[in-house]
């Protein structure tokens, strides 16, 4: 299991790179994390929902995704609330009233979950969350040091040395464990290191020292541009995505950073384009006059489309477009832009709340409680474009409106849906499928139709070169045969 000393030390990549390696030792690996908290999640191929970090983990590990690898996803709602998706199907909402009640009842549902997994595969790459050694709430624990006793799993506490403080934060967090729980550490990891490793020597040793013994078995340095998706919006920050404005020779793309964005790494591969910059947007003098905005999922519309105005950023994004941007949402976004959004069953407040959009696309976005997850298959213009779908929403057409394209196809089962709205002159449009830029052509083909004359880079090739780049650097900076001692 790799754990961690706080949030964003790292774990989700390095388990990323760990099932890569495993992967092409030869192993049947599979990932697994117990719980998730986070608003970017995606579909497997049976529809159900589950957290992008496991997909990716899974991606690298060659294997389709499975809810098994991630039985629990809580989707953070705000207001200390969030809901849970159980076994990849929404099972309710918790909060600080109700979460200690259900724990036993999800500490049934993920062990069953890792048994599953475990049976079907060599190695079973383990992922914590936050720190093992937050003392206030080790008691409800399902997903750290209790889920790998149940595992049986050898630990690595992963501290990020780029934030600084990396001796203390490891130090420490053994200090907090109890003797018994110190004893499933075998060993640390130093992340994100810039600089020569060999600097580190003497403050190896004293942290060994001091750490009851636990040694340092790896180095991994800081590999920047890397383009694999993170686990949560916390890598939104200003060192990770650019705000200030691109190069005159760029193609200006400006995301609005919704306050409950979902499915933030929905633009990576824009972003990876040669001569496109993408940016995000969270005041509307940022804004500026961009080739096309951008507007993500969010998991509560209603609630962000409050924010956007109190902002100024709905009148922001209304002049752009005047003066020429283009503007595209994706699900959530998609909803911003219709005339009306209605929640008649309180499924994001209060209910019967009807709240008008920046009406830039013909549609009334009703909110119901059932929830629609399916991979799915979208036509247009005769080209079938792959993603997912996720979302409470339906969005209503006014009558001639132009749908976007038709859904074909949802969790390998033929349909016929119509899906999105666009405008007449192509330059305002939206739609449900997440995923839709992953689609080579279609993406090259609107960067060119808004002035971009960069060369071409292809999913699948840059996907597969990424968790090889990865895979590379942290198995050449990590003592690989200790590890795998630990796996005997």
């Amino acid at each position: 299991m790799l754990l961690g000393t706080h949030s964003n030390a790292g774990k989700s990549l390095l388990a990323t790179a760990f099932c890569r390696i495993l992967a092409r030792r030869g192993a049947r690996v599979a990932p697994f994390k117990a719980q998730n908290m986070s608003n970017n999640a995606g579909v497997t191929p049976e529809g159900g929902e589950m957290g992008r970090a496991q997909i990716v983990q899974a991606e690298a590990a060659g294997i389709y995704p499975h809810t098994d690898m991630n039985p629990v996803l809580l989707k953070p709602e705000g207001n200390r609330r969030s809901q849970v998706v159980l076994n990849g199907r929404v099972a309710g909402h918790i909060d600080a009233a109700n979460w200690l009640s259900m724990k036993a009842r999800l500490w049934e549902e993920v062990t069953a979950a890792y048994d599953r997994l475990a049976a079907r595969y060599d190695v079973i790459v383990l992922e914590g969350a936050g720190s093992p050694a937050e003392i206030n709430l080790k008691a409800g624990d399902i997903v750290n040091l209790r889920m790998a006793r149940h595992a049986g799993a050898p630990s690595l506490l992963v501290g990020d040395i780029d934030r600084g403080g990396v001796f203390a934060a490891l130090a420490g967090t053994m200090l907090l464990l109890e003797a018994e729980e110190r004893a499933q550490i075998k060993g640390f990891l130093i992340n994100k290191f810039r600089g020569d490793p060999t600097l580190l020597g003497d403050g190896l040793s004293l942290l060994q020292a001091k750490a009851f013994g636990v040694p340092t078995l790896g180095i991994v340095p800081f590999v920047p541009d890397l383009r694999i998706a993170n686990e949560d919006a916390v890598a939104l920050d200003p060192g990770q995505r650019p705000l200030t404005a691109p190069r005159p020779d760029q193609l200006d793309l400006a995301v609005i950073h919704l306050p409950h964005v979902a499915n933030f790494d929905e633009f990576d591969l824009l972003a990876a384009e040669p001569g496109v910059a993408l940016r995000y947007v969270r005041r509307a003098e940022e804004l500026g006059n961009p080739a096309a905005i951008l507007l993500p999922g969010t998991k509560v519309t209603l609630s962000d489309l409050t924010w956007l105005r109190a902002q100024g950023l709905d009148q922001a994004i209304m002049a752009a477009h005047a003066r020429g941007s283009a503007v595209v949402g994706i699900c959530g976004g998609y909803q911003l832009l219709g005339r009306w959004l209605a929640d008649p069953h309180g499924v994001e407040g209060p209910a019967g709340v009807v709240s008008p959009g920046l009406g830039l696309l013909p549609i009334t976005t009703r909110f119901e409680r059932q929830k629609q997850t399916h991979l799915a298959s979208l036509e247009r213009d005769g080209e079938r474009l792959r993603g997912y779908e996720i979302h409470t929403g339906e969005s209503i057409l006014d009558e001639g409106a132009q749908p976007f394209g038709m859904i074909v196809e949802r969790n390998g089962v033929s349909v016929a849906i119509p899906d999105g709205a666009v405008t007449e002159d192509g330059r305002v449009w939206g739609v449900y499928l997440h995923g839709i830029f992953e689609n080579d052509r279609f993406r090259h083909r609107w960067l060119r139709q808004l002035g971009w004359r960069g060369e071409v880079v292809f999913t699948t090739t840059l996907r597969q070169a990424e968790y090889d780049r990865l895979a590379d650097i942290v198995e050449d900076a990590v003592d690989w045969a200790a590890i795998l001692r630990l796996l005997d």
